[in-house]
């Protein structure tokens, strides 16, 4: 038998994800949403072309059990690396503040001229990255396991 996956087949287990077209990013984009991190958890890696933040991800394919009381809201460390990276630039992000703590809302990819596109990550506090690449190829993968999430609540955006 040939199915699917579906969301709520990864909620114990660590996702390893990859995301090659702008269908995938969308998947991946929703799974990162809220994550957190240090401003120097993220590192350009010109000699390897590539981007990689160590972030702290709410699990969002875990609500659903959350809700249900069968366990705590969770995060976990998750390494976002984005690669074919060609410039990295940001706004909004004080880099002198090394206490500084980041927050993604979204990433997309925006198409640019003979194959080469950005890759946005929105932050909150209209903050952003904005990552020139010649082709589109982002992995999202856990690194520990879960754990509590400190607010013991999950991210709201009613405010």
């Amino acid at each position: 038998m040939n199915e699917d996956a579906r969301f709520e087949d990864g909620r114990d287990k660590p996702l390893n994800l990859g995301a090659q077209d702008v269908e995938d990013l969308e998947v991946l984009s929703t799974l990162i949403q809220d994550a957190v991190f240090p401003a120097t958890e993220m590192k350009w890696l010109a000699a390897e072309s590539r981007l990689v933040l160590l972030v702290n991800r709410f699990r969002w394919e875990d609500l659903q059990a959350a809700e249900r009381g069968r366990r705590a809201v969770e995060r976990v460390q998750s390494l976002l690396v984005i690669d074919n990276v060609i410039g990295v630039a940001s706004q909004g992000i004080d880099r002198t503040d090394a206490n500084i703590i980041l927050s993604i809302l979204s990433i997309s990819f925006v198409p640019g001229k003979d194959g080469v596109g950005f890759v946005d990550l929105t932050l909150a506090g209209d903050g952003g990255v904005r990552v020139s690449v010649e082709a589109l190829e982002l992995t999202l993968k856990d690194v520990t396991r879960p754990y509590m999430a400190p607010s013991r609540q999950k991210p709201n955006h009613d405010v």
